[in-house]
């Protein structure tokens, strides 16, 4: 600093307060003085031969500190705003990001908004006053946010699924979309967002992120129906399963599993969006068919959704046991699961019949050769145990 005056030639010292400042003097009008260390207000004196000068007061101003930044990181691009925490920032005359200086205004000298410059990586952020630079803190510089793989990329009008969203520069997402649709977010990193879609109408729409770095990329996302079944090419079959079954509905085409009842069949083949062939599991009673697809579990349509599980059908007796060669005989089988009786054989020979209940029905035996024969009730449970009739001439 220059002191002014007059008087200055033969100068001895120069006092800041008691601590002595090296100086040169330029003329008996001016010193070069370096301020010595301090703090406060103090009076700044002049000694020569003569004696010592008035004093005149100088100011030591403390050198700005940063405390934080907020935020502390920002896209490459930059231009996003900075707020500069600390003391010390009145009269601050550059700010910089790295070696990059930024637009800012002193708010307060505890306080400085800066407009962050473009940059990479992670860099140091200063303050310069008068008073000298301040100590740097970090601000590192973030890519936008770029989404991937959607896992699935489908799902059911209704929501509410889970949907894992992969990527990079993930951390920190503060808003996930589907179309214009909010996700809840329930886990986040760097590489993978996890969140619950929404619900939505069924249609596509573009997934983006959000972090306070910039909007990702858009990816689709498909909503889904729900699947209906309005019927089944048939609707009983046996107790062990193992045969096949036509389903017919709608919003069939990306059917993943298929259940009657509890049970899931196997073999699901899809023919078309309305219709798919099931290998059907083992099972027992009246159970509801239902198939499953990214747009969730079938409902029932205006058909028939229920398949009967038919156990293979009895015979505890005949009444009676013979009858004439020539046929004509009412015989009454006796037994159990004979409802969904379809063929009654005498041998080989099929036979009139009329179910009475599940336990017994008429048959009208054909003509046959004299001697035995072996008579069988078949039904979509499968074919009974046979029971002996014999023929007389």
């Amino acid at each position: 600093m220059v002191i002014s005056g007059s008087g200055f030639t033969g100068a001895s010292s120069v006092h800041f307060g008691s601590a002595s400042a090296t100086f040169t003097v330029l003329s008996d009008s001016q010193i070069q003085a370096t301020a010595p260390a301090g703090s406060g207000t103090v009076q700044v004196t002049v000694t020569t031969a003569a004696g010592t000068s008035n004093s005149v007061a100088f100011a030591y101003t403390a050198s700005p500190v940063i405390t934080a930044l907020s935020p502390a990181s920002g896209p490459t691009g930059g231009t996003n705003i900075v707020t500069i925490n600390g003391s010390g920032f009145t009269g601050a005359t550059l700010v910089q990001f790295g070696s990059a200086s930024a637009l800012f205004t002193v708010v307060s000298d505890a306080q400085i908004t800066a407009t962050a410059p473009a940059g990479t990586g992670s860099v140091p952020v200063t303050v310069t006053t008068p008073a000298g630079t301040s100590n740097s803190v970090t601000y590192t510089y973030i890519n936008a946010p770029v989404i991937t793989s959607l896992t699935p990329n489908q799902g059911p009008t209704s929501g509410g699924n889970t949907v894992t969203i992969s990527g990079t520069n993930l951390s920190g997402a503060t808003t996930v979309l589907f179309g214009t649709h909010a996700a809840t977010i329930t886990a986040n990193t760097a590489a993978q967002i996890t969140v619950t879609a929404p619900a939505g109408a069924a249609q596509s729409v573009n997934v983006t992120v959000t972090t306070s770095v910039g909007t990702s990329n858009p990816l689709p996302y498909f909503y889904v129906t729900a699947p209906v079944i309005i019927g089944l090419n048939v609707t009983v079959g046996p107790s062990g399963g193992g045969n096949t079954v036509t389903i017919f509905g709608s919003g069939l085409a990306l059917t993943s599993a298929v259940h009657f009842g509890p049970a899931a069949a196997t073999n699901i083949t899809v023919i078309s969006d309305s219709q798919i062939t099931v290998t059907a599991p083992a099972g027992t009673g009246t159970v509801l068919v239902t198939a499953t697809t990214p747009g969730g579990t079938s409902t029932v349509g205006p058909g028939n959704a229920y398949y009967v599980y038919v156990a293979p059908p009895v015979i505890n007796s005949l009444t009676p046991a013979q009858g004439s060669v020539s046929g004509g005989d009412d015989i009454l089988i006796r037994g159990s699961n004979l409802t969904y009786t379809d063929a009654v054989f005498f041998g080989t020979a099929p036979a009139s019949f009329a179910p009475v209940s599940d336990t017994m029905l008429v048959a009208t035996s054909p003509a046959g050769a004299a001697g035995p024969v072996t008579v069988t009730v078949h039904s979509p449970g499968g074919t009974s145990n046979g029971a002996t009739f014999q023929y007389q001439p």
